[in-house]
């Protein structure tokens, strides 16, 4: 196995562990809060598949970019939606007549 591989592996588990435990303590009330925040980070996702595309010279790599890209955009229009309707709770809602 190569080196580099296993360093990647080491730091791509490691960060999953600590993510994980992280948001695990997350109380709930800030929960919802916390991931209407991660947009940006899907944003940077989205933003980085597209850099990636110019780099892209065989159908495998269209392919990813192409997945990596459409997963990124679902997320990012899925947290709108998610942050809308949180926000639609706090809104006064008008008295019946």
């Amino acid at each position: 196995m190569n080196p580099q591989l296993l360093t990647d592996l080491t730091v791509f588990v490691l960060s999953l562990l600590l993510g994980f435990e992280v948001i695990g303590r997350v109380p709930t009330t800030l929960h919802t809060p916390l991931m209407s925040a991660a947009n940006s980070v899907h944003g940077i996702v989205l933003a980085g598949a597209v850099l990636i595309a110019l780099t892209a010279d065989d159908v495998l790599g269209y392919v990813v970019v192409f997945v990596t890209a459409a997963f990124a955009a679902m997320n990012v229009v899925g947290g709108y939606v998610v942050t809308d309707r949180m926000l639609e709770m706090f809104r006064p809602r008008e008295a019946k007549r």
